[in-house]
């Protein structure tokens, strides 16, 4: 077995939006620098992402030096958002737990209503005073994420996907395969690992920065979404719920929590560490 290597890395500047791949990232406590920084909300200040609009993944907001993005999406034309000031915060809402943000303004709103045909409004986290806990069942004390689901990363294998089309291709849905990675959304690709390797894995170095494995990561409806037409169909879900289970949920890849801050890049040698 070769020795695995990093082969991509992926931040999603705002929550749901289309992954940007990276030669190399900064990792720092609560994520790659930039991932998931911003994140969509409704009117009733719930973030909302592909689960209820799979039209955000046809959208795409590029980072600015500044910090700022520019939004673009299929029939909009482009928005510049600046990082908003952070005197005036927001109360959010994310998987019904509050958390503070600051509102980008009316122009940002506006061009996400348009877009997604509804009331929205573009929100920013960046105080490290507003970082959500991780889950404390899978924490260790002062560990924080900022917009991702639960945990600061996730990391995938490419040998897994791999196993994971060859089975479905031979089921029901076959026509609907093979799926690319993007249908993960991961942060981490790693490719050299045998099949399903990462089950096993608690530890990991990739370059020279180390990472705890939290929990396998429990797969929802975003992953039948495919990230270039919006459409929807039925796999991977069916596959995984007949061959990958985990305390009742349907696993693809794992959390990562950063045990220290650094430079991550692609080509980086990965150490499974225990």
């Amino acid at each position: 077995m070769p020795t695995p290597v990093l082969r991509s890395v992926h931040v999603h500047p705002v929550k749901a939006m289309r992954a940007l791949a990276r030669t190399e990232a900064e990792v720092q406590p609560w994520g790659l620098a930039g991932d998931r920084r911003w994140a969509v909300v409704d009117a009733a200040g719930k973030v909302v992402t592909q689960r209820r609009h799979p039209r955000m993944a046809l959208a795409t907001a590029e980072p600015l030096p500044c910090g700022g993005i520019v939004l673009s999406a299929p029939g909009r034309p482009p928005l510049t958002v600046e990082v908003p000031h952070p005197s005036a915060t927001v109360s959010v809402e994310i998987f019904d737990k509050p958390v503070e943000a600051v509102p980008a303004g009316p122009a940002a709103a506006g061009w996400l209503s348009a877009y997604l045909e509804g009331e929205f409004g573009l929100v920013h986290m960046d105080a490290p005073e507003h970082r959500r806990p991780v889950d404390p069942d899978y924490a260790l004390p002062g560990e924080t994420v900022s917009f991702a689901d639960g945990y600061p990363l996730l990391v995938t294998t490419a040998s897994s996907l791999d196993a994971l089309n060859s089975l479905i291709a031979q089921g029901d849905h076959a026509h609907e395969g093979p799926l690319p990675m993007n249908r993960f959304r991961p942060n981490l690709v790693i490719e050299g690992a045998a099949p399903w390797a990462e089950d096993g894995w608690t530890r990991l170095a990739v370059g020279e920065v180390t990472f705890r494995v939290a929990r396998p990561c429990g797969r929802c409806v975003v992953t039948t979404t495919d990230q270039v037409t919006a459409e929807r169909g039925k796999e991977p879900l069916r596959t995984l719920a007949r061959h990958r289970k985990s305390d009742g949920r349907v696993i693809f890849g794992q959390n990562l929590v950063p045990e220290h801050t650094g430079t991550i890049r692609v080509g980086d040698e990965v150490k499974i560490l225990d």
